[in-house]
């Protein structure tokens, strides 16, 4: 489950490394939460977790007093038409501002629905659904994290036998396995 806090960012989604000021003007904490939640209701979004690096009460509103956040991203994890989606915001320097650009961006594609567009806004929400984490490779070869190189050139082979196209895999199995197979060896070379 996703937590509101600290902040859960998004698998996938590439960080802004210098957060810049917006134009959003004087807006609070309160009211841009406020607002994004209206917004991913008024497009049917059911139980939005707002996740951020602010510290939360028992009731789930912030503190009042907190020190200052250095990480002022932004993710909006709810679920529509039975699927998970995720916007993310990490551009802006104030965790409202972040906010108030993931409602904007929500509205925007709303209004594609409105003005008579529904495929293209369905298609459009496609990009924001929810990654899963990445496979590690571990888990794709069957062995503990810890694998002897041994062990993994075993398991390889054994998995190699099912995933190879001229044994009833595929090409895309195979790339996987060999993706998996390059990753723990990498890691072996890397370690002392």
């Amino acid at each position: 489950m996703t937590e509101a806090y600290p902040l859960q960012w998004p698998a996938g989604i590439p960080r802004t490394k210098r957060p810049a000021r917006s134009a959003f003007g004087d807006v609070t904490i309160h009211r841009a939460a406020k607002e994004l939640i209206w917004e991913i209701e008024r497009m049917h979004g059911r139980l939005p977790v707002v996740s951020t690096n602010l510290e939360l009460r028992n009731d789930g509103l912030p503190y009042s007093k907190q020190r200052p956040i250095v990480d002022c991203g932004v993710a909006v994890y709810f679920m529509r038409r039975d699927k998970q989606m995720v916007f993310a915001c990490d551009r802006w320097d104030r965790i409202e501002h972040n906010m108030r650009a993931i409602t904007k961006t929500i509205d925007a594609l709303r209004g594609i629905e409105r003005w008579g567009s529904t495929d293209l806004m369905e298609r459009a929400f496609t990009g924001f659904e929810a990654l899963p984490a990445p496979e590690q490779w571990w888990q794709v070869l069957g062995v503990i994290e810890g694998a002897s190189l041994d062990d993994v050139d075993a398991a390889y082979r054994r998995k190699a036998r099912e995933a190879h196209p001229d044994t009833g895999g595929s090409d895309a199995a195979m790339a996987r396995l060999n993706a998996a197979r390059d990753q723990a060896r990498s890691r072996s070379v890397a370690t002392p």
